[in-house]
């Protein structure tokens, strides 16, 4: 029996599957792993292989794997900044002794993902009128910020990867401009990218800007959770799913105003990469950020900054906009990808 590895790495948590080559769509085994409690990928995938073989009761020989990495892909090779993992195909097929493996960029495999997805998946926030062939649009926000392209080949969709995420943040008002004056005194830096930003990292630097230069009151709550995230160099805890919580339940102001601020930071970059592209085939929010977060990009914030684009704001209104609620698209991707390369090889 042929199997295929496939893998979704980010900065916060490394899921791998294992599937057969004639059924990539059906999980035989998976496993989700702490990135973070960890020095290496080849360390968790032999961890992984080790668990699947005990599970499985046979012994397991993988034709090829196809990891997406949270980072650029350049020559059979990736660096994960929010890691500081270097990652080397040629290196992973001899220390796991696989034929083949695949790296590819992480928007890239929630590309690939995109296709397979029912639609109980996805969440319509603009329907839009989508044109058939249509070039396609993908953002998500997470550990960092990725972007991604489809264009339609005549065939089928091209992937195109982007490392879109580290353009520059593009202040849109006195506020705007106040937050980055902020943060770059804070971090001792003279740029600001939308990757430290429109991030689970940004939802928290936001909230520090609001404590500090606003008038509203720190829930003790939160504020004992960012104080411990504040004195940890390796940022352990993470304060943004606890304001993002407080900001649904419409229990705390500060944490409120602080995800309103994100969602519209969000979405005016999302409309940003909506003008570079037209993707009238559909622009699709991906990241753990907005499935978790959906009151929050239903309530209208999301889309006024998405659509606010002066002159042409008439053309963003027609761009469908759809929120990917599945959090394991980018692994079916990358499945998908891996029995795409073996049909190939």
């Amino acid at each position: 029996m042929t199997y295929l590895l496939a893998g979704d790495l980010g900065g916060t948590k490394t899921l791998l599957r294992l599937v057969k080559a004639d059924s990539p769509d059906r999980s035989e085994f998976e496993q989700l792993y702490k990135s973070q409690e960890y020095t290496s990928l080849v360390s968790i995938a032999q961890k992984f292989l080790a668990a699947a073989q005990t599970h499985l009761g046979i012994e397991i020989q993988i034709q090829i794997a196809c990891l997406a990495i949270a980072g650029a892909v350049i020559d059979r090779a990736s660096y994960l900044p929010n890691l500081d993992w270097h990652i080397n195909a040629d290196g992973l097929q001899q220390a796991l002794k696989i034929p083949h493996v695949e790296l590819i960029n992480d928007f890239a495999a929630v590309g690939y993902g995109i296709a397979q997805l029912p639609p109980a998946d996805l969440h319509t926030l603009q329907t839009g009128q989508e044109r058939q062939n249509a070039p396609k649009a993908v953002i998500g926000a997470g550990t960092g910020l990725g972007e991604g392209l489809l264009i339609h080949n005549g065939t089928d969709y091209q992937v195109i990867p982007t490392e879109g995420g580290h353009t520059d943040f593009a202040a849109r008002s006195i506020q705007d401009f106040e937050f980055v004056q902020y943060l770059c005194r804070q971090l001792q830096i003279d740029r600001i990218s939308n990757d430290r930003v429109i991030s689970g990292r940004g939802i928290v630097a936001m909230y520090q800007y609001l404590r500090d230069t606003s008038n509203l009151s720190e829930n003790p709550e939160i504020a004992s959770v960012v104080k411990l995230w504040e004195a940890q160099i390796e940022k352990l805890v993470d304060p943004a799913a606890l304001i993002s919580a407080m900001a649904i339940a419409k229990t705390d102001p500060l944490s409120q105003a602080t995800m309103q601020m994100f969602i519209s930071a969000y979405g005016a970059e999302a409309g940003n990469l909506a003008l570079k592209i037209l993707p009238y085939g559909g622009l699709y929010i991906a990241g753990g950020i907005a499935a978790k977060n959906l009151p929050l990009l239903t309530d209208g914030t999301f889309l006024a900054a998405f659509n606010h684009k002066g002159r042409i704001s008439d053309l963003m209104g027609k761009i469908p906009v759809r929120v990917i609620l599945n959090p394991q698209v980018g692994l079916i991707g990358a499945a998908a990808q891996a029995a795409r390369l073996g049909f190939g090889l």
